[in-house]
């Protein structure tokens, strides 16, 4: 058995997350702060969690192709996206990013605005309430979106197979292993590699329930331990 798709798997979800942590919280901080085409905003931010994954994967085919508006760009600088490693991330990135934005902005919307409105009063820069008190006080929800986006990049499929294609030891994640082999009709190797994914994802509920349940009964955050 060949581990190069969980290797594969496990940096592009990595990687995949830490982009998208600092462009999940600063979408939402943005989108909090503006009244200005709110709504539409918040729609496309959400649109890759609502859209089939193929249909995501053919738009960034689209852009980042020989004809589209990155691709030409990159093709200046030698560089191509297209049926490569980097198109797994930007791809994991895109459909895992509306996780992050929606649990960050929903714990965003929670905080007290009085410890915003107290900072301000005494001075402190928005830049300084943003990572001094925003993020703090709402630390649970945004681990909460990163196990979340971390879960939902390991079993990408359908977008990656789209920009990046299946190429072994390249670009095969442990997904489209798993197509891959059904296709070839070797049901035991799919079914090693999805009890894999399931037992990854698994994990990721167990640490969002440990995490959540710590967050609650801590008294650290106000809570009551038992």
């Amino acid at each position: 058995m060949e581990w190069s798709p969980f290797f594969i798997s496990i940096k592009t979800a990595f990687l995949a997350t830490v982009f998208t942590f600092f462009l999940g919280i600063y979408a939402a901080r943005y989108v909090m702060k503006t009244r200005k085409l709110k709504g539409l905003l918040d729609g496309i931010f959400t649109l890759p969690m609502v859209l089939p994954p193929t249909v995501v994967g053919f738009f960034l085919l689209i852009l980042f192709g020989n004809y589209g508006i990155f691709g030409k760009l990159l093709n200046k600088m030698n560089f191509d996206i297209v049926f490569t490693w980097q198109a797994t991330v930007i791809s994991a990135t895109i459909v895992s990013f509306p996780l992050m934005y929606r649990t960050a902005l929903g714990a965003f919307e929670q905080v007290d605005t009085e410890l915003i409105y107290a900072a301000r009063t005494l001075g402190v820069s928005e830049r300084r309430i943003f990572w001094k008190i925003l993020i703090p006080v709402s630390r649970p929800g945004i681990i909460a979106g990163i196990i979340l986006s971390f879960a939902r990049a390991v079993g990408e499929f359908g977008a990656t197979i789209m920009i990046a294609g299946n190429i072994p030891g390249r670009t095969q994640t442990m997904s489209i292993a798993i197509y891959t082999a059904v296709q070839g009709g070797n049901r035991e190797l799919a079914f090693r590699w999805a009890v894999i994914i399931v037992a990854i994802s698994l994990v990721m509920m167990i640490l969002l329930n440990a995490w959540s349940n710590f967050y609650l009964n801590s008294e650290v955050f106000g809570g009551v331990k038992k």
